[in-house]
């Protein structure tokens, strides 16, 4: 047998010896100590990290690089008296999306997309504006990036409302042409209607279409320093009715943080029930869920890079263990075996969450991989330097 690629002298997270991993057409097919077998690439690791590449469970890929356009007065709001002016923020930001074109979009895109392959970022789920203003573009923009990069970086595409459904005229049609074009995933931020009637009704209506399309969800929810949003209860009792349990995302749910604890436990159990996943931002913001006592009462928590230069938050660059190494500190979780759960919402469990399939460094697993320059978890998330390789679909995609 010839292998595509043998990685020899591989220091995994479960073994203490070396191995080496045999790849054979997208697919981990040996993890063995002394392959002899002849392969088409030899990588040597030198004993240093090899994992599952990374996930990226949440990026406003159509917004990267748009602070300058956007203005930094949406970026205050939100950062601001405890995310008490994030709906303001909001508002402030969408007035430059009227400028939305698939032309300078796919460009922005584009550069995000390789700075992706450089850090072994092999899958984002990529959130595009879908409103009066924005219209199609960046859904356009999006689902010709996710062709071009497609044997590289896999793109979930979502139609996301983020000024609102009932708030705001035409989105949801906009929505429903965005799912005819391609789009991955239901998006939805039923916290910006301004009733509890509308948040319910964009609860309702997005999930329709997911069930009518048969799509995954993804909403961002309670992104607000207010205690008294509760749209993460809306979505996991509908997700429950509609018989979605392990299909539904829900992004940054920071009011969580204000909830009161007998509610926050009631709300874990209802998680649970649903099979919802949560998407954590730490960095991006303020606020944050309660990710280490999600992860303690069983709760599937990936994390995302959120954005990248844009009315929200300044920084950024598709470098996963970058976002861990923040919130590590964010989240003050700073023992050996926080920064094991930190790598797993980067890589497996963000998986899961995303509904990726394969996801494992195990023999039958997907050959979506990265060598680093570190020897374990620590110090990988630590330096949070560009992997040595980058493997994707059995095949080197390195960016030299």
């Amino acid at each position: 047998m010839k292998y595509d690629i043998l990685i020899k002298n591989a220091k995994t997270r479960n073994r203490d010896e070396l191995v080496d991993i045999a790849v054979l057409d997208g697919k981990i097919t040996a993890i063995e100590k002394n392959i002899t077998e002849e392969a088409s690439k030899i990588i040597n690791a030198s004993g240093n990290l090899v994992t599952e590449s990374f996930v990226n469970g949440h990026l406003h890929l159509d917004k990267v690089y748009t602070l300058q356009m956007a203005g930094q007065e949406a970026l205050k709001e939100y950062n601001g008296a405890n995310m008490g002016g994030a709906m303001t923020s909001i508002e402030r930001a969408a007035d430059f999306k009227a400028a939305y074109d698939e032309s300078w979009i796919i460009e922005n895109v584009r550069k995000a997309c390789n700075l992706a392959v450089k850090y072994g970022n092999t899958h984002i789920r990529a959130f595009a504006d879908v409103d009066s203003k924005a219209k199609l573009e960046g859904v356009k923009a999006l689902l010709k990036a996710r062709e071009e990069y497609k044997d590289k970086v896999e793109l979930q595409v979502v139609a996301f409302p983020q000024d609102g459904v009932a708030r705001e005229p035409g989105a949801r049609e906009l929505i429903k042409e965005a799912l005819e074009l391609g789009a991955d995933v239901v998006g939805g931020i039923p916290w910006i209607e301004f009733t509890k009637e509308d948040e319910q009704d964009h609860v309702d209506s997005m999930c329709a279409y997911a069930k009518e399309y048969n799509k995954p969800i993804s909403m961002l929810l309670d992104d607000v320093g207010d205690a008294e949003e509760r749209t993460l209860e809306m979505l996991c009792k509908k997700s429950i009715e509609i018989g979605w349990q392990g299909r539904v995302t829900a992004q940054h749910c920071r009011a969580m943080e204000l909830y009161p604890e007998n509610y926050f436990r009631k709300l874990v159990t209802l998680l649970k029930q649903a099979g919802v996943g949560i998407v954590s931002d730490p960095q991006t913001g303020p606020l944050a869920a309660r990710v280490k006592d999600l992860l303690e009462a069983g709760v599937p928590v990936a994390l995302g890079q959120d954005d990248i230069q844009d009315a929200y938050y300044p920084f950024g660059e598709c470098n996963m263990l970058q976002v861990a190494f923040l919130a590590s500190h964010l989240l003050r979780m700073v023992t050996f075996d926080d920064m094991e759960l930190l790598y797993d919402m980067i890589t497996v469990n963000a998986a899961k969450v995303l509904g990726i399939e394969g996801h494992e460094l195990k023999v039958g697993g997907n050959a979506d991989l990265v060598v680093l320059d570190q020897k374990d978890v620590y110090h990988a998330i630590w330096y949070h330097r560009a992997p040595v390789y980058v493997i994707k679909n059995g095949e080197e995609i390195t960016e030299k």
